[in-house]
């Protein structure tokens, strides 16, 4: 026997107050498999006149031939190349800097120290 009473019967949840909205349930079966079958293929779309297909994580044109495909790869590849030739060149021109500036201070320092070594030997004459 139950301490508190009948074992535990959840309420009914009532019923939907409005139908759907939509009007997909109204299509005929094959119509409805092509709108929301499972089989969607590679996203593709077209802007401008060109088709674009979505290819591993990227949207690639569909409308290359094979020779602008290589093309574009060999761009690709060479673009890489002169981004970290770039950085390449953005750190020692970073290096020559620092180099700059430590070699400035270093100057001026000797400048300072010469100055008093001036004026404290005309203090001696």
């Amino acid at each position: 026997m139950p301490l508190f009473g009948n074992s535990f019967s959840p309420k009914r949840t009532p019923p939907r107050k409005w139908a759907s909205l939509s009007n997909l349930h109204l299509l005929d079966r094959s119509t409805r498999e092509v709108e929301l079958g499972l089989e969607y293929g590679t996203p593709t779309m077209n802007l401008a006149g060109q088709s674009l297909k979505f290819e591993n994580g990227h949207w690639v044109s569909g409308t290359f031939v094979g020779g602008e495909r290589r093309e574009l790869q060999r761009l690709r590849k060479r673009n890489q190349q002169l981004e970290e030739e770039n950085n390449l060149l953005r750190l020692k021109v970073d290096i020559l800097l620092d180099m700059l500036s430590e070699t400035t201070a270093e100057s001026h320092l000797m400048e300072k120290e010469l100055e008093e070594l001036k004026q404290h030997s005309r203090r001696k004459k």
